[in-house]
C-alpha cells in the first residue's frame, strides 16, 4: 500500500472524485492535494479579459489557489481525513512529477481532465502526460 498520495486538485469535478477515490482507497496514506498555477493559464485570461490587470495574475491565481485548497480541505474533513495542501507554479505536469519525485510520492491520483472544450485541446492532456512520464503508479479518475 502507498505511504505517499499525490492528489492533483483543481477544483473540478474529477478532481474531487480523484480526491475521494485517494481518501477511500489509501485511507492509511498520507495525502497531499496540489495545485499547479499555470501562467500561460494568466496570460490566456489576461489577454481574454478575464483578469483587470496584468500585473496582478499572480495576486489572482494565489486567491484561486487558496480558495482550491479550501475546496480540497472540506471534502478531506467531510471524510475524517487530513490533507496537506501544496501550489506549485509552471507547467502542471511538470509540477506533479517534480513533486511526486522530490518528495517520494508512492501514488499519484487525479481526475481524467481538469478542463474542457477548446482549453484542453490547446493546453494538451496533463492526465496522459503524468501517465506517460510518472516513474511511480498512477490511477486515473474519471
Amino acid at each position: 500500500m502507498p505511504v505517499t498520495v499525490l492528489v492533483a486538485f483543481d477544483g473540478s469535478p474529477l478532481s474531487a472524485r480523484a480526491l475521494a477515490y485517494a481518501i477511500e482507497t489509501f485511507p492509511d496514506a498520507s495525502i497531499t492535494s496540489m495545485y499547479v498555477i499555470n501562467p500561460l493559464d494568466s496570460v490566456i485570461d489576461v489577454e481574454a479579459g478575464g483578469l483587470p490587470v496584468a500585473e496582478d495574475w499572480h495576486e489572482n491565481a494565489k486567491e484561486v489557489a487558496t480558495e482550491i485548497h479550501t475546496t480540497a480541505t472540506d471534502l478531506a474533513a467531510d471524510r475524517n481525513t487530513e490533507l496537506v495542501t501544496v501550489t506549485e507554479v509552471g507547467k502542471p505536469a511538470r509540477a506533479i512529477l517534480e513533486y511526486a519525485d522530490d518528495h517520494d510520492i508512492d501514488q499519484i491520483v487525479m481526475g481524467s481532465h481538469g478542463r474542457s472544450g477548446i482549453d484542453r485541446a490547446l493546453l494538451g492532456s496533463v492526465a496522459e502526460t503524468v501517465t506517460r512520464r510518472a516513474r511511480i503508479p498512477v490511477t486515473i479518475v474519471s
